[in-house]
């Protein structure tokens, strides 16, 4: 992504995901807006103890970043390299 991710997009990640009928079609309509960006569905077990970083009736939104090897949660969206939806 040109311009780092923000607060505003994280809110419209989040629209976007509580739109879909399930977690396949709102990571494919977040690939699709957020193409820069890595998204990986996960179990919402696998991320306890996480907090997430936008949280609707359905889903869950977690940031990624990565090293370039290794991926963790961040709640800081500049640095966001991909989302992790539960």
């Amino acid at each position: 992504m040109s311009a780092p991710f923000n607060a505003e997009q994280l809110a419209e990640a989040l629209r976007l995901a509580e739109t879909a009928s399930s977690a396949r079609e709102a990571a494919s309509l977040l690939r699709q807006r957020f193409a820069a960006l890595r998204v990986v569905v996960v179990d919402a077990f696998d991320m306890r103890g996480e907090v997430p970083a936008a949280q609707g009736a359905q889903r869950r939104l977690y940031l990624g970043a990565s090293d370039g090897h290794c991926w963790s949660v961040t709640a800081d969206p500049a640095q966001a390299a991909g989302l992790f939806l539960a």
